[in-house]
């Protein structure tokens, strides 16, 4: 089967060679309209740009890419994106580069992104969050010679070029503190359990639950409000009722906040509340929150002089950025009633 050409997809759309030239290098000169009836005849005809024409041309689109697939409501609700995100622009700014952030619904959705900006040379290279365990993206975007910097741990990133925070030494610093101050009765409120950060988490928590003796549970969420406020209400109605809870994310201790006071229950006294991240909601709440706390805006800013660098010729490598730092607030204090609490560790989850 012959290659479809430009000339082929200019002659089925009535326009020039360099308007399709134009549309399918995503450059001004054309209108939206004649841009999108490009790529639908492009795509109908399964074009594919030839290689050897590509590699002629130096020319950069100036343009990241970052796909998040999670819910529009998750994102309009959590912080850490927005900070994230941020810190990402900002490195931007300064060399004149823009962000192309696409929303999907799974991963199927952002592989088609991929494979979409590498055919038509949307971005120079792409931000990747949310890593999985033997996450299909790894091979799609080597397969595709995309450039990308992976955000998560060298264990989730198969060779990749990564920035990390470690999560292993936060948890441990989390379930120290709780510890320390007496609770042996922990709760931990978690994410989604598909995620690769999560469950880094998970083996770090249970590792953290047998050292210290603990009597422990897991509730895996999908990091949203509204489940982290239900996880909560479960937990509180368990016998014995666990005198600490650890939040996966801020979003979720606040609401769990808000279910604990709701029911009249005392914090520090009664529960003792810990979140990861630390954004400014564990700073404005009564009582502030105790926190795991990273510069977020500050790891997107990481994230993408990473990527810039590996344009340049940079060699690929992980790159731990931080250790979260526990900052103890109001919401840390020792159990009021001893008599309830465990003594021997069970690690359950739900």
């Amino acid at each position: 089967m012959s290659r479809v050409t430009i000339k082929e997809i200019a002659r089925r759309c009535g326009v020039s060679q360099g308007a399709v030239s134009y549309a399918l290098n995503n450059q001004p000169g054309v209108s939206e309209a004649t841009r999108a009836r490009v790529l639908r005849v492009a795509a109908e005809l399964e074009w594919v740009p030839n290689r050897a024409a590509r590699q002629l041309s130096a020319a950069r689109s100036e343009t990241f890419g970052l796909v998040l697939a999670r819910t529009a409501q998750t994102l309009i609700e959590e912080p850490y994106f927005m900070g994230f995100v941020g810190g990402v622009e900002s490195v931007l700014a300064e060399h004149s580069y823009a962000l192309a952030l696409q929303v999907v619904a799974d991963l199927d959705e952002e592989l088609v992104t991929y494979r979409k900006w590498s055919a038509e040379r949307r971005v120079d290279g792409v931000i990747v969050v949310d890593l999985r365990v033997g996450d299909p993206r790894i091979p799609v975007l080597r397969k595709l010679g995309l450039p990308a910097v992976l955000v998560g741990d060298p264990a989730l990133a198969d060779g990749m070029p990564c920035v990390w925070t470690d999560s292993t030494a936060a948890m441990n610093a989390a379930l120290d503190h709780v510890a320390s101050l007496g609770h042996r009765v922990i709760v931990r409120v978690a994410g989604p359990p598909g995620f690769g950060d999560v469950w880094i988490r998970d083996q770090a928590f249970d590792t953290a639950v047998r050292r210290l003796a603990l009597t422990a549970v897991v509730h895996h969420t999908d990091y949203s409000a509204a489940q982290g406020a239900a996880a909560t209400r479960d937990v509180l109605d368990e016998n014995p009722r666990p005198t600490a809870i650890v939040y996966d994310n801020d979003l979720m201790a606040v609401a769990g906040l808000a279910v604990v006071q709701a029911l009249e229950l005392r914090i520090p006294d009664d529960i003792t509340l810990v979140a990861w991240d630390d954004s400014t909601l564990c700073r404005i709440t009564h009582p502030t929150l105790t926190a795991l706390s990273h510069n977020v805006v500050g790891y997107g800013a990481e994230v993408t002089r990473r990527l810039l660098d590996l344009l340049s010729g940079a060699r690929a490598q992980a790159h731990l950025y931080s250790t979260p730092l526990l900052i103890i607030r109001e919401s840390s204090g020792p159990p009021a009633n001893q008599a309830n609490l465990g003594v021997r560790s069970s690690g359950r989850r739900r």
